[in-house]
């Protein structure tokens, strides 16, 4: 219906009777209900009636006895809107609501009790409050063997230098600590770095870290949840398996991370080359590269520029042919 203003009502719903009575509403906008009523030949409870169509579409108000009707476009204007927000917030829900189908029909999952002899609930609860400090230095009484620690932010946790205090406590008395940091932290935190050196812990940086996690022994494995850098609720897992299986994922995590011998010397600066190098293979930007490593974007273009010229090429890509030639990568 081309050219028909009429159609816009058409799209919103309305019959030809609603579309009719809102255009002989509209001339006699701003008058009484009682007038208009006689004006439409109806009485005035049954012309409320009929417009609710329009009241419910905002296409007509009713202002202290009066009926009002704003311009078509900016009535449709509003609607639109209206529904667009709807829209978003529904599909917000909706996707909430996937995003839990899964876990929903995972808990459907399990074998008929019939089926089975023996069923006994996983070792661990998900939880939140107490002290964090009392809570680490009770698992590390009841643990043993390696400390293992994902540290993604830990310089910025207020209790830093308590946990150190901590640790520092447990590595006299002949337990092993290994963490591992995201690069950025030789920039951001070279001090936190050097006194967990100064401790006795063994410290790798790698690119990124996806989560805050430790794992004392064989025993117990803390992390987020959902994983992440909060601090809780957190999952304090105690089933064997489970934490087996974490520390299969620290290990493999540790083996592509970077040790940083120049802590030892007092020097938390290196040049970052391997980080570097994995940047320019994964094709990131020079502002991308200065994010994630913590450093400024005339120091990853300068320091490009040297690891081009000591690999004697001329472009990022003959650079990762020629470290990974030279076992670089």
């Amino acid at each position: 219906m081309s050219g028909d203003p009429s159609s816009a009502l058409s799209a919103l719903g309305l019959d030809r009777r609603a579309e009719r009575l809102y255009f002989q509403l509209a001339p006699v906008s701003g008058h009484t209900v009682a007038g208009v009523a006689q004006l439409v030949h109806a009485r005035p409870e049954q012309l409320l009636r009929d417009i609710a169509p329009l009241l419910e579409r905002g296409l007509v108000h009713v202002s202290e006895d009066r009926i009002v009707v704003p311009p078509l476009a900016e009535a449709v204007s509003q609607l639109v809107l209206r529904q667009a927000r709807t829209a978003a917030s529904s599909a917000s829900v909706l996707a909430g609501l996937a995003g839990a189908v899964p876990h929903l029909v995972a808990a459907t999952t399990r074998p008929d009790r019939a089926d089975v002899s023996e069923v006994r609930p996983l070792d661990g609860e998900l939880s939140s409050g107490g002290n964090p400090l009392d809570l680490l230095r009770l698992m590390l009484r009841t643990s043993r063997g390696d400390m293992l620690w994902l540290r993604p932010d830990a310089w910025a946790v207020p209790r830093e230098s308590l946990v150190g205090e901590v640790l520092a406590e447990a590595i006299a008395t002949g337990r092993r600590s290994r963490a591992i940091y995201p690069v950025r932290a030789l920039t951001e935190a070279p001090d936190a770095l050097r006194a967990r050196a100064r401790a006795g812990e063994q410290v790798r940086v790698i690119s990124e870290l996806p989560t805050r996690m430790f794992i004392l022994g064989e025993t117990h494995a803390v992390l987020p949840e959902p994983i992440g850098f909060a601090d809780q609720p957190r999952v304090h897992v105690r089933q064997r398996s489970i934490v087996a299986a974490l520390t299969l994922w620290f290990e493999s995590l540790w083996s592509r991370a970077a040790p940083v011998p120049e802590l030892e010397s007092g020097d938390a600066d290196p040049d970052g080359r391997q980080f570097l190098l994995e940047q320019l293979m994964a094709g990131a930007t020079d502002e991308v590269i200065a994010r994630k490593l913590g450093i400024g974007l005339r120091t990853v273009r300068r320091r490009v520029a040297a690891l081009m010229t000591e690999l004697g090429v001329d472009t990022r890509f003959q650079a990762g042919a020629e470290a990974v030639r030279r076992g670089w990568l």
